[in-house]
């Protein structure tokens, strides 16, 4: 038989080897009793140089001195007042003036309707027209000479005289005559002389409510009453009211005041050219009197009766 050949085993370093064999006795030798084994010290760990920065303390670092400054007075804050609520809202000028104006108009309409309708019912006891025309007169026993009588009371030949002379068309117009007020129109282009173009209505109002004067003021609140009156009475009623309170003479006002004066009867015993002298000297009756009538009267006169006769006599009154 034949033998391999045996393997050459390296041969080991001599410290190696002694490391090798000093464990193997450690391992193979037993522990002495009462002994205790030695702890194997641990070879010291070199410290890197990162562990040695992060293990450090960090250096405190000088702080560099304060620069000395003034010391700043203490601002004492004062507590702001908390703000005040806005006022409401303030309504424009312009609209309450407008809403002032609109009261006071509807309040002025108010009062002048029922001192109109009061006037239907209730006889005028006095007017502006007589207290202005008592003081302006000069006269020392001025008296307002006066005294009502109802519209069955008076004369027709003295109503219709007076509509023959002022206002013909009284029963066919609301208070204003356009018709008239065209004609005047043309007459004062045309440089003719003015005619009058009031109404016995529009006369009524002025007599009764307002007082005597020439401004588009008064002129204003007669177009207003008369629209008043022509709304609210009756055409018999301006008719009595007229005749009650017109002036005929120096402090002298109605029918009856004047048939006592210049005729010395009652106002439903005048005749037609009794009537017919009153109505004529009712534009300017302080200048013209029918006692001691002028031409122009006379001739005024007749011109009335003829109108009252075109017109169909008293029996046009309604």
């Amino acid at each position: 038989m034949s033998v391999p050949p045996r393997k050459k085993i390296p041969a080991v370093p001599k410290k190696k080897a002694a490391k090798a064999s000093a464990k193997k006795k450690s391992v193979a030798s037993p522990k002495k009793k009462g002994t205790r084994p030695k702890k194997r010290s641990a070879a010291p760990k070199k410290k890197s140089a990162t562990s040695k920065k992060t293990n450090a303390a960090p250096a405190k670092r000088k702080a560099a001195p304060k620069k000395k400054t003034a010391a700043r007075p203490k601002q004492v804050r004062r507590k702001t007042p908390p703000a005040p609520s806005p006022p409401p809202p303030r309504r424009p000028l312009l609209r309450r003036a407008l809403r002032i104006a609109v009261i006071a108009g509807v309040a002025l309409f108010l009062l002048s309707a029922a001192w109109v309708v009061a006037y239907r019912f209730v006889n005028p006891p006095i007017t502006a027209l007589m207290l202005v025309r008592y003081g302006q007169s000069e006269a020392e026993d001025a008296v307002i000479y006066k005294e009502w009588r109802d519209y069955e009371e008076i004369s027709p030949y003295l109503v219709l005289a007076v509509v023959a002379a002022e206002d013909q068309r009284f029963y066919d117009h609301y208070g204003f005559d356009f018709t008239q007020i065209r004609k005047v129109l043309e007459s004062r282009s045309s440089g003719k002389r003015m005619r009058g173009a009031s109404t016995l209505s529009q006369q009524a109002a002025k007599n009764a409510f307002l007082w005597p004067a020439r401004s588009w003021v008064r002129k204003g609140l007669e177009v207003y009453f008369t629209a008043l009156l022509e709304t609210l009475w009756s055409k018999r009623r301006i008719l009595e009211i007229y005749l009650n309170v017109a002036e005929t003479g120096d402090g002298i006002y109605g029918a009856e005041a004047a048939a006592r004066t210049y005729f010395n009867k009652a106002a439903k015993d005048l005749s037609p050219e009794e009537g017919a002298l009153i109505a004529a000297v009712l534009p300017n009756p302080r200048a013209m009197s029918p006692a001691a009538p002028s031409p122009y009267v006379l001739q005024r006169r007749d011109w009335i009766l003829k109108q009252m006769h075109n017109l169909g006599g008293t029996s046009y009154l309604k």
